[in-house]
């Protein structure tokens, strides 16, 4: 007996996709109160390398006299950032459902494991922060993330696990 093969999903209706999108914005940037208090922006949704930038501002500072960012600050924006990127990675796998019932998918969403790497001083006027899926299971996800600061030099990497349901 031949094993059967998975025929991939086609795309999302772009309607669902564009309402999943405006969901997820409003989620991410805006109901998640520390994120938009970090000032996050969606760069991009898409489920291979979602990406997020955010503006270099007083409060993010973490040493007053040189002006960097704060350890705290770059931990909390690559875990977020990675649980972004989760989000964006289960709606790809289950875009044969409507936005609305995948947004549901996220509500039990917690980060188990987290470890950062800090690499150089967060310095820049700006910063873009990526992750990628390493491994996305029924229940626990997995991601490697990168920041880099507006002159494309890498400030700090991350690995981390999720649980997802």
């Amino acid at each position: 007996m031949m094993p059967t093969t998975s025929q991939p999903l086609p795309p999302r209706p772009p309607e669902d996709q564009r309402r999943f999108e405006d969901a997820l914005r409003d989620v991410f940037e805006e109901r998640i109160a520390f994120n938009r208090i970090l000032g996050f922006t969606i760069e991009s949704f898409d489920p291979v390398e979602p990406r997020v930038r955010f503006d270099m501002r007083p409060e993010l500072v973490g040493h007053f006299l040189f002006g960097r960012l704060h350890g705290g600050v770059t931990s909390a924006v690559l875990d977020a950032t990675a649980g972004f990127a989760l989000m964006c990675a289960i709606a790809d796998k289950h875009r044969d459902e409507p936005a609305e019932q995948v947004m549901h998918r996220f509500a039990r969403m917690g980060t188990i494991d987290l470890r950062i790497d800090f690499l150089r001083q967060g310095i820049g006027e700006h910063f873009h922060a990526a992750a990628r899926i390493t491994r996305l299971g029924g229940r626990i996800g997995s991601t490697q993330m990168t920041l880099e600061n507006d002159a494309g030099l890498l400030i700090a990497t991350g690995s981390a696990s999720y649980v997802l349901s």
